[in-house]
């Protein structure tokens, strides 16, 4: 008998909500990466899953490196632990490969020597998107030609790939963690202990299943950015169940997966959250009806509204207006859904105070038209 989506959902809640306590780190690592091009969705994401988790504490492991942030899978940006950032920068660079050789049509030298280059360029120093571009540039002078160099640094996605390879992780050069601020790269290597075990893209689709599955071989590919036929490949020899699921397609998990949980209350999650992010979008259904799921997904300039989750469906969003200490909040939940109370929502705009340090000032609910 195959899973429903309440059954995918069940599976799925048990790990990216899963009661655990400790540092940040460790409860980061219990989730997973959190993909945060919003630099607030790593802040928000934890404190969705791990209410009374502190701005401070989290900007401690940041600075601390115990937490690192970079571009990755997808050409996006993951929050994640090192030891998993490391696993996202595999599927990065497998994932972009193509892309990468389209554009770069190197001749004389590799991809490997590139990566290899700006790695030991940023090993010392925080640099600036433009330094990196400057150096991507003046290797590519010198080891291609200087039309290479002109025509990558002329293309709309040339720039991306002095910073996009993985290997980066970056930092405001001013503000705080949670805010948008220009960002400085530095080679995660330089800055934490490497693993003497390289991760292997197998170790990519494992992280996916422990902290999001059970998975399609479509949602794997899409979150790893990485091809169905690599994917086939490194779930090859992996020690997995199957069975099928509600779209017909065979779903993968782990022999012994934690048991179901079912997700009572109100939520307020991030832009980008993995209950969204983490699977292909023709099957994201185990958290949110299609309809829904488009009302909050903006496809002219792919940005996410911040999702409502109410008895573990996403029936909404929310919104935090301004950029202050002190901000209004306001709620709008779909048609047909059930209405979050004032009272249920006083612990989730709580832990939003508490991990963003800003006090809420008002709060409005109100159906979205």
């Amino acid at each position: 008998m195959g899973h429903t989506w309440e059954d995918l959902a069940g599976l799925t809640a048990a790990r990216q909500f899963p009661g655990v306590d400790g540092d940040v780190a460790t409860l980061l690592a219990s989730i997973g990466p959190i993909q945060s091009q919003t630099a607030r969705s790593s802040f928000l994401g934890l404190a969705a899953r791990f209410p009374g988790v502190t701005h401070a504490a989290i900007t401690e492991a940041f600075e601390a490196n115990a937490i690192v942030r970079g571009s990755t899978i997808r050409g996006t940006v993951h929050t994640a632990t090192p030891s998993h950032f490391g696993c996202l920068g595999v599927a990065t660079r497998l994932g972009q490969r193509t892309l990468w050789q389209r554009l770069l049509r190197l001749e004389r030298t590799t991809l490997e020597d590139l990566w290899t280059a700006t790695e030991a360029y940023a090993a010392s120093q925080w640099c600036t998107p433009a330094e990196l571009a400057a150096h991507l540039g003046e290797w590519l002078t010198a080891h291609e030609s200087a039309a290479t160099a002109e025509r990558v640094l002329g293309a709309t996605t040339g720039r991306f790939l002095a910073f996009g390879n993985g290997g980066l992780v970056r930092r405001p050069l001013k503000g705080g963690w949670e805010g948008q601020g220009a960002p400085g790269y530095r080679t995660l290597a330089a800055l934490v202990e490497p693993s003497q075990e390289r991760p292997t893209l197998q170790d990519a689709i494992l992280l996916h299943l422990t902290r999001h599955g059970p998975a399609s071989r479509n949602d794997l590919a899409w979150w790893s950015g990485v091809g169905l036929r690599m994917v086939d490949e490194a779930l090859d020899g992996l020690d997995l169940v199957g069975t099928s699921g509600p779209d017909g397609r065979a779903y993968v998990d782990m022999a012994a997966p934690a048991p179901p949980r079912p997700l009572e209350g109100v939520r307020l999650l991030p832009e980008f959250d993995a209950l969204m992010c983490g699977y292909d979008p023709a099957a994201r259904d185990r958290f949110g009806d299609p309809e829904h799921l488009r009302q909050l997904w903006n496809t002219a300039n792919g940005m996410v509204l911040p999702p409502l989750l109410v008895d573990g469906r996403i029936t909404g969003w929310w919104r935090a207006t301004g950029s202050g200490r002190v901000r209004p909040l306001s709620v709008h939940w779909f048609a047909g859904t059930r209405r979050p109370s004032n009272s249920e929502l006083a612990g989730p705009v709580a832990a939003i105070e508490t991990a963003l340090d800003i006090t809420v000032s008002s709060l409005t609910v109100t159906r979205a038209t």
